[in-house]
Formats: structure tokens, C-alpha cells, sequence
């Protein structure tokens, strides 16, 4: 039975990796949706919502080890710890988030008459006796290297083979937003979007999809600097104000749609596009302009 599970994982990865991120995640957030919809009375820790990150990065170990063995494991740590980009791409995953918010505190001073409360910069929901610091490392640690292990450093680049970057990220979008679909049954600010909402959220989560490929395929392929910008990106809105979130979702919705029209869909990147080979899962071509 096990060895028919590798076989058909071996020929379908990218389906096995979300089906377990999926699983593995929602399995982690069943018990914060029953308590929240009243069918189940116990007191669940809301610190259990940041254990659902874990899902998209088991799923790409594991899918990554069943085919391509230790050799891709390797492969895949050592895109998470891929440094050497240059400074100003490091700049960029660090601190582009951060200076976005900012530029929205300095917005809102200026429409409002006051400034908005910054205390909010680093929250992290369940854990408020962490400060700044500690809630921004937390938030990278957590959904930054969760997710981005999974999303971009496993999916995309098998996505990527033989589609436009563009057309790759619109695919990944829609099962990266699916994978958010229990939020709306246990957290108040998800269940409060409505149809609205909902479209709203889905078309910012593409914009950052974008964002995002252009910053993976312009590192080499580089999972931390993906983690540490998806990091930043918490850390600055996780517990923002609404105008705050609002103005920085509306930066990265210009900055998508200037990336397409300069980067151009079929890379999104001037570096062109990191994409895995058909054969040999575990090793990785460099970035291409085919």
C-alpha cells in the first residue's frame, strides 16, 4: 500500500503537495472552527491557529522526500537558508513591508489630523506579551517559512514549467486562497467580509502572489527571502488598523500591476523564471528567459 502511495506521489506531486497542505492544516484548525460555531465547549487556545502553518511546509517535505529523495530534500533546505541575492533584494524582503507602513501611518496623519495608533506594528494575535521584535520573528518563523516552503518553493516552480510565471501564479493563488477557507469560520474579521470581502481578500492575496513570484524567480529561487518579505508583510498589517491594511493592500496592488507590465507575465522577473525540470524532482533548474 505504501509503496503504491510513493508511486502515485512520484507521478502526481504537485496534487499530493495540496492535498496534504491542505489536510495537514485544516486537520490543525478543526477544533478552533467547532469551538468558534458553538460545537464544541472547551476553552481551545487561539495560539493553535499559528500551528496550521505547518501544513504547506510538512507537505513539501514530505512530497519533496518521497520523490526526490534525500538529494531533493537538500535541495530544498538549501533554498531556504539562499542568502546571496545581492543586498538590495535583501532590502526589499526585509524591510518593503515595513516602509509601506509607514508611509500609510504618515497618510493617515496627514488626512486624519492624528496619528493612528502604531502599538499594533508586530501584534501577534494570542500572544500580545510578545513585542515588536520578537512578534515579527515569530510571524516569519511561522506563516513566512510555513507557508512559503510550501507555496513558493515547492508549487511554484512546478507550476512555472511549461506556463507564463503569470499564469502560475493565478493558478497557485486560487489553491493558496482555498487554503485560507477555514479562517472564515473562526476568525471575526474573516466571517465579517461577506461576498464583498471575500473578492477583496482574493484579489489581494493575487497581488502578493505576484509580488512574490517576482521576488522568487529575481533571487534564484530563493525561499527565505520569500519567508522574510511574507513575515514583514504580517508583521506590518497582522494587527494594523483598517486604514492602515488598506493603504498598504493598495501599494502592493500597484506594485503587482507594475511588475506585469515592466517584468512581463511570462517571468515576472528579469532574471526569468525558476522552474523545476520534468524529470529528476529533486534538482532545479536555474532561472531561464524561455
Amino acid at each position: 500500500m505504501a509503496s503504491r502511495i510513493s508511486v502515485w506521489m512520484k507521478g502526481h506531486p504537485l496534487v499530493a503537495y495540496f492535498v496534504l497542505a491542505y489536510a495537514l492544516t485544516w486537520l490543525v484548525q478543526l477544533p478552533l472552527i467547532l469551538s468558534a460555531q458553538g460545537l464544541l465547549h472547551m476553552r481551545i487556545p487561539p495560539g493553535l491557529h499559528f500551528l496550521a502553518s505547518i501544513g504547506p511546509i510538512l507537505a513539501a517535505f514530505i512530497v519533496t522526500g518521497i520523490t526526490g529523495g534525500a538529494a531533493g530534500i537538500r535541495e530544498l533546505v538549501g533554498r531556504m537558508s539562499h542568502w546571496r541575492v545581492g543586498i538590495g533584494w535583501v532590502l526589499i524582503a526585509l524591510f518593503s513591508p515595513a516602509a509601506l507602513f509607514l508611509i500609510a501611518v504618515v497618510i493617515l496623519r496627514i488626512s486624519n489630523g492624528a496619528w493612528p495608533g502604531l502599538s499594533q506594528f508586530g501584534y501577534v494575535a494570542g500572544l500580545p506579551q510578545l513585542g515588536w521584535l520578537a512578534g515579527w520573528v515569530f510571524h516569519t518563523l511561522t506563516f513566512g517559512f510555513g507557508e512559503e516552503t510550501g507555496w513558493r518553493g515547492f508549487a511554484l516552480p512546478r507550476l512555472q514549467r511549461g506556463r507564463s510565471a503569470l499564469s502560475a501564479t493565478l493558478i497557485l493563488t486560487v489553491f493558496w486562497a482555498l487554503w485560507h477557507l477555514p479562517l472564515f469560520f473562526y476568525k471575526e474579521n474573516y466571517m465579517d467580509m461577506g461576498i464583498g470581502g471575500a473578492i477583496g481578500f482574493f484579489l489581494g492575496m493575487l497581488a502578493g502572489a505576484i509580488v512574490l513570484t517576482w521576488l522568487y524567480n529575481s533571487t534564484n529561487g530563493s525561499i527565505l527571502m520569500v519567508a522574510l518579505w511574507h513575515g514583514a508583510f504580517n508583521t506590518a498589517i497582522a494587527g494594523a488598523e483598517g486604514g492602515i491594511a488598506a493603504i498598504v493592500s493598495t501599494f502592493i496592488m500597484v506594485g503587482a500591476v507594475i511588475i506585469v507590465l515592466v517584468a512581463k507575465p511570462a517571468n515576472l522577473s528579469r532574471s526569468g523564471k525558476f522552474v523545476v525540470p520534468a524529470r529528476g524532482e529533486s534538482r532545479v533548474r536555474h532561472p531561464t528567459t524561455a
